[in-house]
């Protein structure tokens, strides 16, 4: 097989979760210009519609599901209608998450609930239903978006319950990969660093000074780099690999 095959995923099914925007948006946008037909998972219906749109313009199929990822039903319907659609689930990339800041001390046990029943179980219960149909069809592909916050404490903002969710992710990734390779699904993880999305823009006013001389690159992720690795995760390129986390960071997490 050439190269450039190893990347090819033409015919290729994916449902890419908090695909409206940020990381999700260009993750989903990199697998369907490698040949994938992708079904966009988010609770924000206007802008979902647009990348699903946008990813029609590219030549593949695409639809949106407006799906809470942290409610089972809604997960359970998602995958439902996705089979549907697409006959089969060849690919998941589980990327919704949200993040919040408070100390330790002050953090109150609903918003520490909050952000585990996102950024956690919900990641636990889309690999779950997916995952059943990936065993079924003894083929699949999981990608799951921790963080580098899953590895090293950040600072200066506190935020032990997002540390503890994405280190989570990690631990459910490396579970799952064993469990599941039997059935030939792999499971594997991106932690990014502090890239430029909205979520992290709204933040650098405040944080931005005290992040930067921590990377050794000097500055943060654009958003697009998460292309190349989605892809070669989700292709044959990265067929030996399972239960690894590719840590995409500037180098912060290398001090």
């Amino acid at each position: 097989m050439e190269t450039k095959e190893l990347f090819n995923l033409e015919g290729e099914k994916a449902i890419v979760t908090g695909a409206s925007q940020g990381l999700g948006r260009e993750m989903a946008i990199a697998l369907a210009e490698a040949g994938a037909d992708i079904a966009i998972a988010d609770i924000n219906e206007e802008k979902g519609e647009k990348v699903a749109e946008e990813i029609k313009n590219l030549g593949r199929k695409s639809f949106f599901i407006k799906c809470d990822v942290s409610k089972e039903d809604e997960v359970e319907n998602m995958t439902n209608k996705v089979k549907e659609n697409f006959g089969k689930i060849d690919i998941l990339v589980n990327n919704a998450g949200i993040v919040s800041n408070y100390p330790a001390e002050q953090l109150e046990l609903k918003e520490w609930n909050r952000i585990l029943d996102v950024d956690l179980m919900a990641v636990f219960i889309c690999c779950q239903k997916v995952g059943k149909i990936m065993i079924e069809q003894r083929k699949g592909i999981i990608v799951n978006i921790s963080s580098m916050s899953g590895i090293i404490v950040n600072t200066p903002q506190p935020q032990v319950h997002y540390n503890t969710a994405k280190a989570g992710v990690i631990m459910l990734t490396k579970s799952l990969a064993t469990e599941w390779a039997k059935y030939n699904i792999r499971v594997n993880a991106i932690a990014p660093g502090y890239m430029g999305t909205d979520m992290v823009q709204r933040a650098f006013p405040k944080y931005g000074e005290k992040w930067i001389p921590l990377i050794p690159m000097g500055r943060i992720g654009n958003p697009e780099e998460i292309r190349g690795p989605i892809v070669f995760l989700c292709s044959k390129a990265s067929s030996y690999i399972t239960g690894s986390v590719l840590v995409m960071d500037g180098g912060y997490t290398c001090w």
